[in-house]
């Protein structure tokens, strides 16, 4: 390792994303942030680091105690993730509405312009890779941090859509406002009803975790029970065809591309993976006939039965 400043500067430089601190993708849970810290905390770990020269003993230590141990600090719980979370939201916006959120790595520029159904596998395997090797070195510590940050935040603009810009307001409130905001009392006030629970979503970000941890089988049965509630959703299907190619079962993984195209025949990444598998998808794309809503033949009696 080269021999860095460790001012109160360069530590501020990567202080702002505990999560790229730690080489973790934005939705982490608490089990993969203690797993992630035990594995950094163990690489850095002096008795680790005992063989090599001073100045790598002294930027692992530094970093450990100044940058790792913090980080985990504060993302460890489910309040420090809630509010680190609200604050990178709170960046992505600010830079969104200037015009600065101009991605400079690869990686990130490519996340920018994914499809959206690409945009979970894409950008957790982006991640895990730069993760890898991510304390081999100074130098490559400070790329790869720094790169990890500019992904999160591209990933965050992605799934919050574009930004709202209000309006300022000026002048008076109008006093019909002011008057009603006055008369409503608190026994007459009701109170919002629950959103409704979306359980396919649920399996859906669970199996986004399994692919993130190369836990493949796992991923495929949270998205074949994302199917089963939603057998009409072609996104599902394209998901459920990529976690079956990932887990080399190429026949499965043509079933469900190919049902995901019968649903939506413009699916760009559906389209991509037919390609892959070298799906014939004229009988897709050539058909005027709208897709069927849920489904037909052999795939809408399958969804029934399960």
């Amino acid at each position: 390792m080269s021999n860095v400043d460790l001012s109160p500067d360069w530590i501020k430089r990567f202080a702002g994303d505990p999560y790229a601190v730690l080489g973790l993708a934005v939705t982490a849970d608490d089990r993969r942030v203690l797993k992630r810290y035990r594995h950094i905390a163990k690489q850095l770990h002096p008795d680790v680091q005992a063989q090599k020269d001073e100045a790598t003993r002294t930027f692992t230590s530094q970093v450990l105690t100044r940058l790792v141990n913090p980080a985990y600090q504060r993302i460890k719980q489910d309040k420090g993730r809630l509010e680190t979370l609200a604050t990178l939201r709170f960046k992505v916006r600010r830079l969104s509405r200037e015009d600065k959120l101009q991605p400079r790595q690869a990686m990130a520029q490519k996340l920018m312009a994914v499809p959206e159904p690409e945009v979970d596998v894409f950008y957790e395997q982006v991640l895990s890779d730069l993760a890898e090797n991510q304390y081999e070195s100074t130098d490559r510590f400070a790329q790869q941090t720094q790169a990890i940050a500019e992904l999160n935040l591209v990933y965050l603009r992605r799934k919050m859509g574009d930004p709202v810009i209000r309006e300022k307001r000026s002048g008076l409130v109008a006093s019909a406002t002011v008057q009603a905001s006055v008369t409503v009392t608190a026994d007459e006030t009701t109170p919002p009803e629950p959103a409704p629970v979306n359980y396919a979503q649920k399996h859906i970000d669970r199996a986004r975790t399994y692919i993130a941890n190369k836990k493949y089988p796992q991923a495929i049965q949270e998205l074949r029970d994302a199917v089963r509630i939603e057998a009409s959703n072609p996104d599902y299907h394209t998901m459920l065809g990529q976690a079956y190619l990932l887990n080399k079962m190429e026949g499965m993984a043509k079933v469900h591309i190919r049902q995901a195209l019968k649903l939506n025949p413009r699916s760009a990444v559906a389209l991509k993976y037919a390609h892959k598998l070298n799906i014939d998808t004229e009988e897709f794309t050539s058909s005027n006939k709208a897709p069927k809503k849920n489904g037909g033949g052999l795939f809408g009696m399958f969804a029934k039965k399960r």
